[in-house]
């Protein structure tokens, strides 16, 4: 797939995971939505491997980096999906804005890189901002949105420790055979946290939250996946950065028109300045290439986001 296409493909993914994800866990619960989801989608990965005749290396570098895609799956989307009860779901957007923030903060500890540079730190500092104006929206709501912020901030943290932890391996893998890799070891986590603490197949799934299970398997997770890190192999960091710009704001508006969320003048604000935080700490060596020189990681592999979900993306999705 052409770049530009897939660069489009995770922008509209990321965008809709968030609501997907609020959608697909309403009536059978969040732990069914994301085990579901993620055995699903490990079934479709490694299953496309096979039809594609795809390389899926298994020495240990691959394992390695298996590993810690998998773990960093596991563990920031079972934050997500408990969070995005308690949230509106253009929030779990805004918030994983935050995370190339958090992980060039990581990666100058973790990989002993110099990024934080004085323009950085003020990106840093606005980014701060504006979780902590996102954290007084959400007192001013209840204690239930409080916790919702700290399981989504929580998750982000997780995505960026596990891309650091992915760049630090350094294994030159496929992005088909990162994605089977990755929820290869996912899957099996999470299906045994449902077993664990719920193990219960709902009586009635509805129709909305079995279409937005099916979506996030096969488009949120195989397709989005695949997307990205095919991506994260053809551009540099800073350009992948910009879909977190764009995401967050598209997020919000549509919680707003098709899940009836508001969006309060605290939220604005807020998008705004881990926005424009995220902006000075990513665009830096655009705007100052001498001073920047030697600092910036090339590391578009630690720029690793699922909205999910995306959620990102992040997942989040995150």
């Amino acid at each position: 797939m052409s770049v530009p296409m897939a660069y489009l493909g995770v922008i509209v993914i990321w965008s809709t995971t968030p609501l997907a994800i609020q959608w697909s866990s309403d009536g059978p619960g969040f732990l069914f939505g994301v085990a579901s989801r993620m055995a699903l989608s490990a079934v479709l990965a490694l299953s496309a491997v096979t039809l594609l005749g795809s390389e899926m290396p298994l020495h240990r570098l691959a394992r390695r980096a298996y590993l810690a895609a998998g773990l960093g799956i596991y563990g920031a989307m079972l934050l997500t999906y408990w969070a995005a009860q308690y949230i509106p779901s253009g929030w779990v957007s805004v918030l994983f804005g935050l995370t190339p923030i958090m992980t060039g903060v990581l990666a100058a500890c973790w990989l002993g890189v110099s990024v934080l540079t004085p323009i950085r730190l003020v990106g840093l500092l606005l980014g701060l901002a504006g979780l902590a104006v996102m954290f007084v929206r959400s007192l001013q709501i209840d204690s239930a949105s409080v916790f919702g912020m700290l399981g989504v901030t929580a998750a982000t943290l997780v995505h960026a420790a596990s891309a650091v932890w992915i760049k630090r391996v350094g294994a030159d893998v496929p992005a088909l055979a990162m994605v089977a890799g990755g929820l290869s070891i996912a899957a099996p986590l999470f299906l045994l946290t449902w077993v664990l603490v719920d193990g219960r197949l709902p009586a009635v799934v509805p129709v909305h939250a079995a279409g937005a299970i099916l979506y996030l398997a096969v488009i949120g997770s195989l397709i989005g996946f695949a997307l990205y890190y095919h991506l994260l192999r053809h551009l540099d960091a800073t350009r992948v950065a910009l879909m977190t710009l764009v995401t967050p704001v598209l997020a919000l508006l549509l919680g707003h028109y098709l899940n009836g969320e508001v969006i309060a003048v605290e939220v604005w604000i807020g998008t705004g300045l881990i926005m424009a935080g995220l902006a000075l700490f990513e665009w830096v060596d655009r705007v100052d290439p001498a001073g920047s020189r030697g600092s910036r990681y090339d590391a578009p592999d630690a720029a690793v986001t699922i909205v999910e979900a995306a959620a990102r993306t992040a997942c989040g999705k995150q």
